[in-house]
This record gives structure tokens, sequence and C-alpha cells, in this order.
């Protein structure tokens, strides 16, 4: 493949809320690990497009367009090809056939279909397990062909015959095929139980019930969808949001992932490169609240239940972080070391390509007031907080009543020298705030007196510490000049009015200094010590249009929403940050911003309708 990489931007998300794929636009799975989204990649070509394997499926002709679009309602990605000779579709799914499905079998689906004219079609498998560190062995076995490599075992079927290629650098699978209107071909990836040397055989059952698993898999989409509460303008936008996170939901744990990919830059060419396929405490909390709002409290109470055995465990851990990690892996455990895969040569050659995240070993804590801020949610919400999750809360509160005024990383996970962070003083607020809240609501024991003395002391150390006369605005850190658009959330978590004169004079200043056309910097680029530029961060740009709703500039928030859904891809999902350029960068899908997105919406919705005389 050379130098032809796809934009970021020019993927699908398709996944069997255990593990996700990418699908380019022109078809190619370039993106996908095995079996679950913090598995080594068996298709990692999106990192390294002559090492990284993929799943290429496209005519062997002149391609005039492609066109690229989801089943309403579901996560079945459609891929079409308009071609001088004929047009064809590629319906790619990974089946999931029910709520917590027992028998659940990992399985990518690839149906290609005839719709008009004549048009022939190439396919081939090139697995490249182990980030691409291993080669593979392929061999006709039962009803298919057995891809084994590196303890990864996979069965390949398909409706046609399928060709085993030896070459040089890896073992591909090929097969050729022509279509005319109304036939179809099928290829079935089946992530097969058992070791290289025995265990399940490919089996023809997946591809006769093609049909059936399609049907299914629609079936089940949009009835979890059906549950939504939302009826407001942006339906399409916030639904499919709703469907992105929970595509990067781990089912059997209830964890959330902050991103399905690693590495993917924030800026093409430079270093800003991370390793985001874990649970972050900070991002699945964000994500709880979104899918609160909008009705999903079977996730939320998964979550909250994978939490709870989180903060079991971290009690009687002694690290010096506090009662919780700042990122898990899916089971709760501490992620592997953060090493770099020097082989690999990264998107468009941004090095280095890492694996594992060191921001583990942080102290960050912002973390513990978004935590209990999304059980407190869950009260407000949910089922309500059992007792035993309730002497949790009691314990985390404790502790950050003794270490609140820590320096840390901060919500940005700077990694440099920790610092007193303003971000971090308003989740230490927001942590005893929401305990008072919970415990005067359910009538919970608990020292409120103490509490309340304590959040008070916070709250007088922001305003104090945090303005900074002369800008006229909240800053990053006490005593400091920088500005961060973290601070918009002053009114969103209830810490300042809307209408405070502190608050308004702040979002001034963000918006003189952070915002370019809607677009939001989190904070100025040099102050984070890193090499290389950074882009503009969608979750803060629809923080911004938040801030602008609460103040009452709806109509400037309305615009602000408009123009950063100009920023989606072409299915409506975001990366992380928005280049210079207007490209996508960073992580793809990124969670949060995701979150961040039906949040606007919601409040948007709400205050518009209250304003609507109507």
């Amino acid at each position: 493949m050379g130098d032809v990489w796809p934009a970021i931007a020019d993927h699908g998300l398709i996944g069997d809320l255990r593990t996700c794929a990418l699908v380019a636009t022109d078809a190619t799975i370039d993106w996908f690990c095995a079996p679950r989204f913090d598995s080594p990649s068996v298709f990692g070509a999106i990192l390294d497009n002559d090492r990284g394997g993929c799943w290429r499926l496209a005519p062997t002709g002149e391609v005039s367009r492609t066109q690229q679009f989801y089943y309403p309602d579901t996560a079945v990605l459609i891929t079409r090809f308009l071609t001088p000779h004929g047009v064809a579709e590629v319906h790619d799914f990974m089946p999931v056939l029910g709520v917590g499905d027992p028998d659940h079998r990992q399985r990518l689906v690839r149906r290609v279909s005839g719709v008009r004219g004549k048009i022939k079609l190439r396919m081939e498998v090139d697995a490249r397990p182990d980030y691409g560190r291993q080669r593979c062995h392929a061999e006709e076995s039962g009803d298919g062909v057995l891809i084994t490599g590196d303890g990864v075992r996979l069965g390949l079927m398909a409706s046609t015959d399928l060709t085993i290629e030896d070459r040089d650098d890896n073992t591909r699978v090929s097969a050729e095929v022509e279509l005319t209107k109304g036939d179809t071909a099928l290829f079935v990836l089946e992530i097969l139980a058992g070791s290289d040397t025995e265990g399940d055989l490919p089996s023809c059952n997946t591809v006769d019930m093609t049909d059936e698993l399609l049907d299914a898999t629609t079936s089940y989409w949009r009835t979890w969808l059906g549950q939504s509460r939302y009826v407001g303008r942006w339906r399409e936008m916030v639904h499919r949001s709703a469907i992105t996170l929970k595509l990067l939901t781990h089912e059997p744990s209830g964890a959330v992932i902050a991103a399905p990919t690693t590495s993917i830059p924030e800026y093409v060419g430079g270093s800003r490169n991370w390793d985001y396929r874990y649970v972050w405490i900070r991002d699945a909390g964000f994500s709880l609240y979104a899918l609160l709002r909008l009705g999903f409290t079977d996730e939320a109470r998964a979550f909250i239940g994978w939490l709870s055995e989180r903060l079991g465990r971290e009690r009687r851990a002694d690290h010096g972080l506090g009662p919780l990690r700042v990122l898990y892996d899916i089971d709760g455990n501490r992620p592997t070391e953060e090493v770099e895969l020097d082989h690999l040569r990264g998107y468009r050659d941004s090095k280095p390509v890492r694996v594992g995240n060191a921001a583990v070993d942080q102290l960050q804590l912002d973390i513990y007031g978004e935590l209990i801020d999304s059980i407190y949610l869950f009260n407000k919400y949910g089922a309500g907080i059992s007792s035993a999750a309730w002497s949790d809360v009691v314990e985390v509160v404790d502790w950050v009543m003794e270490n609140w005024d820590r320096d840390d990383a901060g919500m940005w996970e700077v990694r440099g020298e920790d610092q007193a962070y303003t971000t971090s003083r308003l989740f230490c607020w927001v942590a005893l705030e929401r305990t008072i809240r919970v415990a005067r609501q359910r009538g919970l024991p608990g020292d409120l007196t103490e509490w309340a003395r304590v959040r008070d002391e916070i709250y007088e150390r922001i305003m104090s510490r945090c303005w900074n006369p002369h800008l006229e605005a909240f800053v990053q850190t006490e005593g400091g000049s920088q500005l961060d658009a973290g601070v918009l959330l002053m009114p969103m978590v209830k810490f300042l009015s809307p209408a405070d004169p502190k608050f308004l004079s702040t979002l001034k200043a963000v918006e003189e200094h952070l915002v370019t056309d809607s677009l939001v910097f989190r904070y100025t680029p040099e102050s984070d010590g890193l090499d290389g530029e950074e882009g503009t961060f969608s979750l803060c740009s629809f923080w911004y249009v938040e801030a602008l709703t609460r103040a009452g500039r709806l109509g400037d928030a309305q615009l602000a929403l408009e123009k950063m859904f100009t920023y989606a891809n072409h299915v409506g999902l975001y990366a992380e940050q928005v280049s210079a350029t207007g490209d996508q960068v960073g992580n793809f899908p990124q969670a949060f911003t995701h979150f961040a997105l039906i949040s606007a919406a919601i409040n948007l919705d709400r205050a518009l309708d209250k304003g609507d005389p109507s």
C-alpha cells in the first residue's frame, strides 16, 4: 500500500460489545483487535499500511466513487462501490444476537451484494497478529480456511472458493467473485476457541446463517435504541453518539473504554500518540451521565457494578494515588507498562506507536468528583446505590478531604511537573457536594458537617487563588495566568451560577484566547511541555456549546452546535481533536466527544423549548 493512507475520519465503526473494527471508506478493515478492545491487533494497517495487516474487499477495476452509511438506527455499516460497469454494496457487521448472550461467538461478517450491472471484486485477508509482529499460517480445514499465529485462531468461511497465497512476508487468503444484480457473496471471519494446534474448526454454519445473523443484529440495535427518551431536534446525531458509546462498552464486564484505537496521532507526524483502549474513570463517568440522561439504565447499572469492584480492591492497596487509579484495563486491573512498538511506522509516519499508558501512575484528583457525580446521577435517575456502594463513597470522600489540596497531573494528564490545577480543585468540591446531596436525599449516614466544612474551604480556595483579576477569568492553576477550557464546567457542575459575572467574564476570556470559529483549544498547547502542535479539543467545543446555553446565549449556542456537527465524519463519528485544516485527529472514535455532544444537545433542546412561546 506504500504511502496511501485513508484519512482518520474516513472510517466507520462496527463491533460486538467486546471489540470493534474500523472499516475504511474503501471497505478495507484496517484496525481490529481480538478478542477484546485491548488485545493485540490482528489487522493494524492504520498504524502501518505495509506490515500491520488488513482485510481488503474491493472491485478489481476502476471505482468512480464510494459511499458509506449505517443501516438506520443500527451498527451495521454499508459501503457502496460505484463503478463504470456496476454497483455493489458491502454490508459489514459483528453479530450481536441478544442482551448478555451466553453463547456469543465473535465474528466479522461481510455480505457483498450486486446492485446494478456487473462487477468483479477481490477479497484478501492479510492477518498479522500481535501488532504485526507475527506471521500467520493458513490451511484448508473444516469447511473453510484455518488461520493461526501467536495464539490467534481464526476461521475464514465463504460462499465462494478461497485461495491460500504464500508470500515472502505473510500467508494470505483471497477470493474473486463476479456479481450481477441480485447476486450475493458471503465472507465470515470467526475468532475460534483453542490454541494454534487444536480447537474449533471453521464451519459453514455461520455462512448459511448470515441472513439470520443480520436480521437478529439489526433487531438488537433497534430494540436497544428504542429505549432512548430523546425526542429533540438532533435525533440522528444524538442516537449515533449513543450507539457509538454502546459500541465502546464491554458487555461482559460493564466497562466503558475511552476509544478503540491506540496511537492515532493528535498531530500527524508528531509524537502525541497514546493508547486509549482502556477504562478512564473520568471518561466512563461522563459517558454514564449521557446514557442515564437518554434512559439507558442497564449500562449505568453494569458500570456502577464494575466500579464498585474497583473501589473494593483499591481501598486495600497502598500506592499513594488514593482509592482509585486513573485508568484500568477491561478487567479492572492495572494496564500493561507503556511500551513503544518500534517496528510500526505509525499513522502517516507518526511515531512512536505506544501500547499501554503511563498515565495510570499519575495522581489526577478530578476523577473522584466525576466518579461521585456519576453515582449521584445513578442514584437520581437509576435504581439508587446500595449500602455497600455508599460505604465506598464515604471512604472516597474521607480520602478526598485529606488530599484535595495536593498538586497533581490534572484532568489533561500533563506529563510534566504536578501543579495545583483549578479543575482538580473544582471536582474535589463536586465530590463533597454530591455526597452531601445523596446523603440528604436518602437519609444516609455520614459526617455532613465536616463534609460541608471542607467543601466550603475548597470553594474559597478556588475563588481566591484560581481567579486572575488581570485576565478577569478563572485560570488553569492556582496563581497562574494560562486559561483552561475545563473551567467552562463550573456552571454545569453547579459551582457557579451561569449568570455570575465572574463566569461570564471567564467565558469571554476563553472566547478571546481559546475559541476559533466555535472550535475550542483545551489550553495553550505549549503549556503542557510536549513537542508538536495540538488541534482543538472536540470535547471542549461541546462544553462551549453548553456554557453558551447556560449563559442564555441560545442563538450562539445553536450556531456553535450546528458548526460542530459539520466536523463529524460521514457517518457521524468524531475523533478526539480537529486539526488546523479541519481534519479529525487523535484516537477514533472518542467516547468523551460523543458524551459531550449528547449532553450539549439535550441541554440546548431543553433551553430552546423553555424559550419557545408555543
